[in-house]
């Protein structure tokens, strides 16, 4: 199998390209420019191409079975305008399809977001993948964006298109100011950690779970021309921010504390945000 990358220097990108190496796949990396850096150490390069998502030609494409987009623009706050998201988030890699079919493809993957659902999302002890797509803020407007405008093209083009939305990666490579990276530091370092009461319940997905998902989908048989398949990303295992803190620290053998409730929740903190996950045949797992 020949994978065309987008995003592989990125988080879940970077663990993809060794992930899709591994198993034998031979991978064309999209990235920005030479000078941008894999999040994590790579075990073997794939074959990189330096240029924006909307500047691939047709040769760049050729002989590969799939597109798995998984560049975001602006993904962690602070978020860029409106206007920017939805360029780069849909516009461009709309331009890149577009391409990638005149080139002979028909088969796309593409990682969304659990924030797209927004605030409808709090109304569900398990967001199911139909719930209305409610965001609140830039990027997530624009992936809720990409995932009605992919979805409408796949109709269109007759393409096997799946969307991905991740929930709550964590792991190495990801961003220092996140959960995950934030408790390893001060684990690592001997320090406290200052931490809300922690009561909030989320999905954690490991990012290598989550790049073995994706490259999986690249051969689903369940994915049908003309039938986009929406699939929320997740363990289906729901815990408190405190659990997990608690079991982090604990593996790392932290001597310091962790000091719950010593900061306050953000304003309008949503405590429960928890994926409904879909087995290939379609059943719903709670």
């Amino acid at each position: 199998m020949k994978i065309f990358l987008t995003g592989g220097t990125g988080f879940i990108g970077s663990h993809f390209v060794n992930e899709a190496l591994a198993a034998g796949a031979e991978v064309v990396a999209l990235r920005r420019s030479p000078a941008s850096q894999p999040r994590i150490v790579l075990n073997a390069e794939p074959q990189w191409l330096d240029c924006a998502l909307d500047e691939v030609n047709e040769k760049s494409l050729c002989g590969c079975d799939v597109i798995v987009h998984l560049a975001a623009h602006t993904p962690n706050v602070p978020y860029d305008t409106l206007e920017n998201c939805l360029r780069w988030n849909v516009l461009a890699p709309l331009a890149l399809f577009r391409t990638a079919i005149r080139a002979g493809l028909d088969r796309f993957v593409v990682a969304g977001s659990c924030f797209e659902y927004g605030a409808s999302g709090e109304r569900y002890d398990f967001i199911p993948p139909d719930a209305p797509l409610e965001p609140t803020q830039t990027y997530p407007a624009s992936k809720a964006a990409a995932s009605v405008v992919f979805g409408q093209f796949a109709r269109e083009q007759n393409l096997r298109l799946s969307i991905h939305r991740i929930f709550q990666v964590f792991g190495e490579g990801e961003q220092a100011g996140r959960l995950w990276p934030s408790l390893r530091r001060a684990a690592l370092a001997g320090d406290d950690l200052d931490m809300t009461a922690a009561e909030q319940i989320r999905d954690f997905i490991p990012v290598e779970t989550v790049a073995k998902t994706l490259l999986a989908a690249c051969a689903r048989e369940d994915v049908k021309s003309g039938v986009p398949l929406v699939e929320n990303l997740g363990t289906g295992v729901p815990q408190t921010l405190k659990n997990f803190a608690e079991y982090w620290w604990r593996h790392w053998n932290a001597c310091g504390q962790l000091r719950f409730g010593v900061k306050p929740y953000r304003k309008g903190e949503v405590m429960r945000f928890v994926p409904a996950l879909t087995h290939a045949e379609g059943t719903v797992r709670q």
